[in-house]
């Protein structure tokens, strides 16, 4: 049995069956019992009844025997329904095991019901367990029967309601199953842009929504990972090209073997390495592989040498850096040597965006035992439509991608997000167009 709906079908009818047959058994016995003991009630009004009228008549009980209508017992005044006893609580109509002038004790005859002449006890009856007896007759028994008969229907109307609703159930819950396996199945043949419908909030529809959520993350890495390889070539190509053009000018003689023209080719072999270190970086990031040896630090001293660094450039851009720390800040246990090269590639990126006369400003400041870093510039800023994927490998606002307006990798914000986030921390930024960018780091603080 492979089909998960038949398994549930049959689970669901199992289930129905033996639910409704319980039912209509325990039902059963329950109407029979009561109707049962309702008859014996009955027939024991009858008989007192009776009994009482023949005492009303005769004014005793001589002759009883042989006056009543109901059978007392088996002709031998042993074991019948009914026992008659006066109110000397002697037997005067034998029946259930007492003969006629037995005596009986106090506690037997309290035992019994007493029969009534204008509000005077002139008898005990005393009943068996043939309800009274009186055997059921042919009324009581064809009512029986038809109760059974309307609990037999109504069972099978029961188990039939049950096994459609099996059914409708059974396809409702193996119908988005199946369309995710026929989606799961074109995944694994390539096809990652699968999508099936959320037909409910329950957990088939969560199931639904994570493979939604799944395929849609497949595609992007897929569509990141092309984009990246094809930068990665363009990016490769472009000082390979140069070293291959420059060294066959040389080997010709087309070019002389001057200073200039040696150190273009080591200008673009220097770039060729910085990209692959960038590239083993970011790989050794990603993976949660980058070796981070973190220690207290002072977050002051790594603000200061990254202002003392970029001071030489700044100068010949007529940029001011400046640094914007309070006097006293906690140590923050975390790779010196990795955040400062987060903060240097966050101050070049300022500096290659901020025009003549504007400033960059480093900062930092405690925040509900947190520590944040700022690099703020009054530089072009971001686009809305660009700001969120600055963070992405390979990312440039300048989609010309002019070689002389791109002295880096392209990788550098990618580096830097991956290492915040190896020190448990998060990076982000927010710009307005024409009037700056800064970007934040938050670290968790040592103290």
């Amino acid at each position: 049995m492979r089909s998960l709906a038949l398994k549930l079908v049959l689970s669901f009818l199992a289930i129905s069956l033996i639910g409704t047959g319980l039912v209509a058994v325990l039902a059963g016995q329950a109407t029979a019992n009561e109707f049962g003991h309702y008859t014996a009630r009955q027939n024991q009004a009858a008989i007192l009844a009776e009994l009482a009228d023949y005492y009303e008549q005769h004014g005793s009980w001589e002759g009883v025997e042989t006056a009543v209508s109901f059978r007392s017992g088996n002709g031998r005044g042993q074991g019948g329904g009914v026992a008659l006893a006066d109110t000397s609580g002697q037997i005067v109509l034998g029946g259930i095991g007492y003969r006629p002038g037995r005596q009986l004790a106090d506690d037997t005859l309290a035992r019994g019901v007493p029969i009534t002449v204008n509000s005077i006890q002139v008898g005990t009856l005393l009943a068996g367990n043939e309800a009274a007896g009186g055997k059921m007759g042919q009324a009581e028994a064809e009512f029986l029967t038809q109760v059974n008969q309307a609990l037999t229907l109504a069972a099978g109307g029961a188990t039939a309601v049950a096994l459609l609703l099996a059914i409708f159930l059974a396809r409702t819950l193996t119908r988005p199953l199946r369309e995710l396996t026929t989606a799961t199945r074109a995944v694994a043949k390539g096809d990652l842009e699968q999508q099936v419908a959320v037909r409910s909030q329950d957990e088939l529809g969560e199931l639904a929504a994570s493979f939604n959520q799944m395929s849609a993350d497949l595609t992007h890495a897929r569509d990141l990972r092309r984009q990246m390889t094809a930068d990665i070539a363009h990016d490769l190509r472009t000082p390979i090209s140069v070293i291959l053009g420059h060294a066959e000018a040389l080997e010709d003689g087309v070019f002389p073997p001057t200073p200039e023209n040696i150190h273009i080719i080591h200008d673009e072999a220097q770039r060729l390495n910085r990209l692959v270190a960038d590239l083993r970086t970011l790989s050794l990031a990603e993976a949660g592989e980058l070796p981070l040896v973190k220690r207290p630090s002072n977050l002051a001293v790594l603000l200061q040498d990254t202002i003392s660094a970029h001071t030489p450039q700044a100068q010949r851009q007529d940029v001011a850096l400046r640094i914007d720390i309070p006097s006293k800040l906690p140590e923050v246990d975390l790779d010196a040597y990795r955040i400062a090269q987060v903060l240097g590639n966050l101050a070049s990126n300022a500096l290659r965006h901020t025009p003549a006369g504007g400033s960059i400003t480093l900062g930092a400041r405690e925040m509900n035992g947190r520590i944040q870093l700022q690099v703020q510039d009054s530089g072009t800023g971001i686009t809305p439509e660009d700001l969120p994927h600055i963070f992405d490998r390979f990312y440039r606002a300048d989609k010309s991608r002019r070689r002389e307006e791109q002295s880096g990798s392209g990788l550098g914000l990618a580096i830097a997000k991956s290492i915040v986030e190896g020190h448990n921390g998060r990076i982000w930024a927010d710009s307005q167009l024409n009037q700056g960018t800064t970007f934040f780091i938050e670290l968790e603080s040592e103290e």
